[in-house]
């Protein structure tokens, strides 16, 4: 006969006693996570985030409270759980898993990582230290009423960076700067703006207008004569933004009529541009000023962050937010920076007002400080549900591991609505590791396309090591014979290489470069592909299988598994058909146990049923309109 304890086979609650367990994240999954980890009877565990708590966090995050605004999430995390339960023994890190004191040694120490992150770079970060620590990492995310909880296994597996991924979209500096056509141009320009006026300047942010545009082939002459209309207080001078703002005193006014003004005013000269397209319309702040009623002061109804305002209430923003940042810039010193945060009010209201005033001069509509807010932060809404039900998941697959049937585990996808078989849940095979994989391959290679003559030492550090291949600290060795190091993660040591060319270095077409890093005991061969012909605003391409190629979107990942694995059966159920019964009695009491002590769940369905009734209703009513 089987003896329990609880929910749990004794051998298998005698494990959860003893294992120590490292959960990365504490926010939305991490939160759900965190408290079923306890509830399910793990004793050990170990919680790292580098986040703060936000007041937006408080709709989903259940284990914090108003009064934690501005704690660590890890440590309030710690504090909620063992409320939960007093005995566990929980040690919480304020800080990023990617500082190199969490080595590969830090990560041996643990049974299971459970990842409850948001962006790709701790992801992949994560993933390398779990396969050169060879613990057994459980992958997951969420997007809105979609999720997906994948098992990572050295040498059994797929790795998080054997299937391409998405690059996040990015769009031509020119298109930025002078022809913006969708609203999310104009809140990248913002952003941009923000970095140019109180944080660190960067080349590739420029905002003023780009006079390489190709499309704007113009007669300088003429174009200065035409500019020269503008106002002497904003006149256009070909300054770094930075420098003319402090010049000015960080005056808003003056700010505001060179970027909505003087700065239209001279995309204006560029004739060229706007024979196929509507031409930018200038604001000029003094008439804006004697234009404004008062009705446009007053507050509208309804919240206030989905509130789209006038183009007077966005001038006013912009002023009041420029006046606070400059007050922040102040009070840090001289040469101080400001650091871009989707959750600091000034900065928010700052990109809002800006990009909202830029999309009225192109003829576009304007946008609310919620719809801002979730472009400028690439934020899909977060859905309290989501999140339980995928925290619930990564800690069944947990089970798995620890009862020693890892071929049972599965990759488990969340799905909106049913699919055709009526299901929520998708369970996929497991696939194995990609032999073209330039991460977990016995002997990771790679081909980069780049023009040596143009490419800088640092471009090649920051932009294609750190920035696409994932590197925290490289070292880099050119394939000489000689065994010249080109970059050192020592501090200092080959920083005179940083502007020089490769080309500088004898590096050409066929070249052979070695990147270490030795925080992630990773070791990546690179083959220099000479070519003078990439496009404009490319530095570099990525040969082969690398995931810089997105994979082709797929409707169904049932119907993807079914492909991958040869037939529509292979997508089975998550457990295996010998422990069936056995496990589906333990989904249930666990899921019971979770409710009976939770009522935070109950909260969440009951907020789901909502939200799909209103749905219905309002479904039913467009139908009803339309007859």
């Amino acid at each position: 006969m089987v003896q329990l304890v609880g929910s749990l086979r004794k051998e298998l609650a005698d494990s959860l006693y003893t294992c120590k367990v490292l959960v990365v994240g504490a926010g939305g999954i991490g939160c759900e996570l965190l408290k079923n980890l306890v509830l399910t009877g793990f004793k050990n565990i170990e919680v790292i985030d580098l986040d703060t708590i936000d007041v937006s966090n408080l709709n989903r995050q259940f284990l914090f409270q108003k009064k934690h605004v501005g704690k660590s999430k890890a440590q309030v995390a710690k504090e909620s759980v063992l409320q939960f339960c007093p005995s566990a023994n929980i040690t919480a890190y304020h800080d990023s898993i990617m500082n190199p004191d969490y080595n590969v040694e830090f990560f041996r120490k643990f049974m299971l990582v459970m990842n409850a992150l948001d962006n790709r770079a701790a992801r992949n970060h994560v993933n390398r230290m779990c396969l050169a620590a060879d613990v057994p990492l459980i992958e997951s995310g969420t997007a809105g009423y979609l999720g997906q909880v994948t098992v990572i296994k050295k040498g059994l597996t797929e790795c998080y960076e054997c299937q391409p991924k998405p690059a996040q979209k990015t769009f031509p500096g020119c298109t930025i700067r002078n022809t913006p056509s969708e609203p999310i141009h104009c809140i990248v320009w913002a952003k941009y703006l923000f970095n140019q006026l109180f944080g660190e300047e960067d080349a590739d942010q420029e905002v003023s207008p780009d006079t390489a545009d190709p499309e704007a082939a113009w007669n300088p002459e003429e174009a200065t004569a035409r500019a020269s209309a503008s106002e002497k207080d904003g006149d256009v001078k070909r300054v770094s933004t930075k420098e003319w703002a402090r010049s000015t005193g960080y005056d808003p006014i003056k700010l505001f009529n060179k970027l909505f003004k003087d700065d239209i005013m001279y995309l204006l000269t560029m004739d060229k541009l706007w024979k196929k397209r509507k031409a930018p319309t200038p604001l000029d702040w003094t008439q804006l000023e004697n234009k404004a009623s008062p009705q446009e002061e007053s507050p509208a109804s309804g919240l206030k962050d989905q509130q789209v305002l006038g183009v007077w209430g966005c001038c006013q923003l912009f002023k009041h937010s420029v006046e606070t940042l400059r007050s922040e810039l102040r009070e840090k010193g001289d040469n101080a920076e400001l650091v871009w945060d989707k959750d600091d009010p000034a900065a928010m209201d700052f990109v809002t007002s800006a990009a909202n005033l830029r999309m009225h001069i192109f003829s576009m509509n304007m946008k609310s400080r919620f719809d801002v807010k979730s472009m400028a932060g690439n934020i899909i809404p977060a859905i309290a549900t989501t999140n339980a039900v995928i925290a619930g998941l990564i800690v069944l697959e947990g089970l798995k591991i620890l009862s020693g049937e890892l071929e049972s585990c599965r990759t488990i996808f969340l799905n909106k609505c049913p699919n055709v078989r009526k299901k929520l849940l998708v369970p996929c095979v497991l696939d194995p590791p990609s032999k073209n994989c330039y991460v977990c391959a016995s002997k990771p290679e790679v081909t980069v396309k780049l023009n040596v003559q143009k490419t800088t030492v640092l471009s090649l550090q920051d932009r294609i090591l750190k920035e696409r291949f994932g590197m925290v600290a490289p070292d880099v060795q050119i394939e000489d014979g000689k065994g010249t190091i080109l970059i050192s993660s020592e501090e200092g040591e080959t920083e005179a290489n940083n502007s020089k060319y490769l080309s500088d270095f004898g590096i050409r077409n066929g070249s052979r470069l070695q990147s270490d890093d030795f925080l992630q005991d990773y070791t990546l061969l690179i083959n220099v592909l000479h070519t003078e012909e990439l496009e404009r605003d490319v530095e570099f391409e990525v040969v082969g299988e690398a995931p810089d190629k997105a994979p082709p979107p797929q409707s169904n990942p049932e119907e993807v598994n079914s492909i991958t694995n040869g037939n529509k059966d292979s997508a089975q159920p998550s457990t295996s058909s010998k422990g069936q019964p056995q496990t589906r009695h333990l989904f249930k009491v666990f899921i019971f146990s979770l409710c009976r002590n939770n009522l935070v769940f109950y909260q969440c369905i009951l907020c789901h049923l909502c939200n799909t009734f209103c749905t219905l209703k309002q479904k039913k009513k467009n139908s009803e309109t339309s007859r």
